[in-house]
């Protein structure tokens, strides 16, 4: 299941760079196009760290639990652990789909790679 995921996800960006020519989608192509060795993996509480109230935020990689987070975030992530959502959305903060973020955000303005 896990290739078809990730095919579908490069799938839906690369529609979003040639619709939007957007340097953010660019970026985070290439990432998730990658070795799955060299994906990101960023704690809860890094994010806490590096973020402020609301922002929006991808990770192309996975969000791990470890951590504490006591602002709303908004992100989109290729993988989260059951641990780092619960505390995400205890937050106060959102999830999105790639999709919606796409829909949302079609010129990546104030939408932050992290990791």
């Amino acid at each position: 299941m896990f290739p078809d995921t990730l095919s579908n996800t490069i799938w839906t960006l690369r529609n979003a760079l040639k619709k939007n020519k957007v340097p953010i989608w660019k970026a985070v192509l290439k990432e998730l196009s990658s070795s799955r060795s060299n994906r990101r993996q960023v704690n809860v509480g890094q994010l806490a760290h590096v973020t402020k109230d609301k922002e929006v935020v991808i990770v192309p990689g996975k969000i791990l639990g470890s951590g504490e987070i006591s602002h709303k975030l908004t992100i989109w992530c290729l993988s989260i652990s059951e641990a780092a959502a619960s505390k995400v959305l205890d937050a106060g903060g959102k999830i999105m789909g790639l999709d919606s973020l796409i829909k949302k955000f079609p010129d990546g303005k104030g939408v932050r790679i992290i990791g």
